[in-house]
């Protein structure tokens, strides 16, 4: 499984970017103009509220589960989704939780 999470970690960090930077670069940082196409339609509304909704499940599950399994750097996965997504903040806490559980096994 820790290959997996791995490769859905760099998955989840390039294919995103692959949009979002081009995006940055004929538009800056511009928070307004990002809000305006994020909710142009109805359609891209639902998919960012979606979006936003799965990444406040996803932080608590990170503070709650990362905390039940005793993982020290939790607020690596919370950055992660806060700064690129659910995409890659889901597979990299299940990466950390993975090798956190391995360790505990072997104990």
């Amino acid at each position: 499984m820790k290959y997996y999470y791995g490769l859905l970690i760099i998955l989840g960090l390039v294919i995103p970017y692959m949009e979002f930077i081009p995006w940055i670069g004929e538009n800056g940082f511009n928070l307004t103009i990002l809000l305006n196409e994020a909710t142009q339609n109805r359609i891209s509304a639902f998919a960012w509220l979606d979006v936003i909704i799965s990444a406040v499940v996803l932080i608590g599950f990170i503070l709650s589960e990362g905390k039940r399994a005793g993982l020290k750097y939790k607020w690596i996965p919370f950055i992660g989704t806060i700064t690129v997504g659910v995409s890659f903040g889901l597979p990299l806490f299940l990466l950390l939780r993975e090798i956190r559980m391995d360790k505990l096994k072997d104990k």
